[in-house]
């Protein structure tokens, strides 16, 4: 009777152990990332050495990865090659990986006198070739990503779509930017560019929500550029003129309604902190979806954001100084 009693105690424990180690298994810790953009901003004198006292203070937060969305310059600079190689100097001053999105100040508005007079469409292609390393991120210690240029070969020129995944949580780039998004009716090039890339930020976008679904993540982070609610009016979020119309009113924002996990949405472009929900389905509050706003331009701070998929709600942020002399 005492082996039996042996033995089942035995096999109790087993099962116990295994039931602990399951759930250890789906119970990750908490982990941090950095999210900055719309930065540098301005003539080099002024603009680099607070820029990079912040890289210095977001170092020594020790974060897992950071997520820059977008603008290293701002709208009234240069678009030049030699301003690239500054800025991926930059970059590389992250001690750990360094994901970066486009803005809309590297290639929408470079057609501009005061930026030099360039072709948008090649200034596009050149930040194309700089700043997109193969399965590779930037940053001293890269993180290994998908970019939608290999995995979705219709899409074969939109490297800069990336995707990764930390514990259970997916993250995504979509190359969603200002101005509009580059919705121009008046240049048949940027018309032509828009719709291109709009159907690659759709593919990529459902792809990001069937990559959590085959993982169980239990959290979705996409991080791009625009400001989303640039031409907003008093009925519509998303207006028909909207750049961003198919892309999040009609894409996203379904497709959050739809995932049974927390999504949040980061972006820059009106230089403003924000940590909030404001998106509306069917005049309904999402609450599934939250925005993360960055500061940037003369705000030169960045936004440590804790992720604890333990919680209802996984996210908290605070913002991060730059590092005194």
């Amino acid at each position: 009777m005492q082996l039996l009693n042996n033995s089942l105690g035995k096999g109790l424990m087993t099962a116990i152990l295994a039931c602990a180690a399951v759930q250890g298994a789906w119970a990750q810790p908490a982990f941090s990332f950095v999210a900055l953009g719309d930065l540098p901003y301005g003539q080099a004198a002024q603009g680099y050495a607070p820029y990079k006292a912040l890289i210095r203070a977001i170092n020594q937060e020790r974060p897992r990865f950071s997520i820059h969305v977008g603008d290293f310059k701002s709208g009234s600079t240069l678009c030049s090659d030699e301003e690239s190689k500054v800025q991926l100097g930059h970059f590389n001053l992250f001690d750990s990986a360094l994901v970066y999105t486009p803005g809309d100040n590297e290639w929408t508005d470079c057609h501009r006198a005061n930026n030099g007079s360039h072709d948008p469409l090649e200034r596009l292609q050149a930040l194309r070739s700089v700043f997109y390393p193969s399965g590779l991120s930037l940053g001293k210690n890269p993180l290994t990503v998908q970019n939608q240029s290999t995995s979705m070969p219709p899409f074969a020129s939109f490297v800069e779509n990336q995707r990764w995944q930390y514990q259970d949580v997916v993250f995504a780039t979509v190359h969603i930017v200002g101005s509009n998004n580059n919705f121009e009716a008046r240049d048949p090039r940027a018309i032509a560019e828009f719709f291109e890339r709009e159907k690659a930020n759709i593919a990529w976008i459902g792809e990001a929500f069937a990559a959590a679904r085959q993982a169980q993540a239990k959290a979705l982070v996409f991080a791009m550029q625009a400001d989303v609610f640039e031409g907003k009016n008093l009925w519509e979020d998303f207006p028909t003129h909207s750049g961003f119309r198919k892309t999040i009113g009609e894409t996203l924002l379904p497709m959050v309604a739809q995932a049974n996990i927390p999504v949040l949405l980061i972006h820059g472009d009106s230089h403003v902190f924000r940590f909030d929900q404001p998106f509306i389905l069917n005049k309904k509050p999402l609450p599934q979806l939250t925005r993360l706003e960055v500061p940037g331009a003369a705000d030169v701070r960045a936004v440590h954001v804790t992720v604890d998929t333990r919680q209802g709600n996984p996210f908290a942020v605070r913002l991060i100084e730059p590092a005194k002399p």
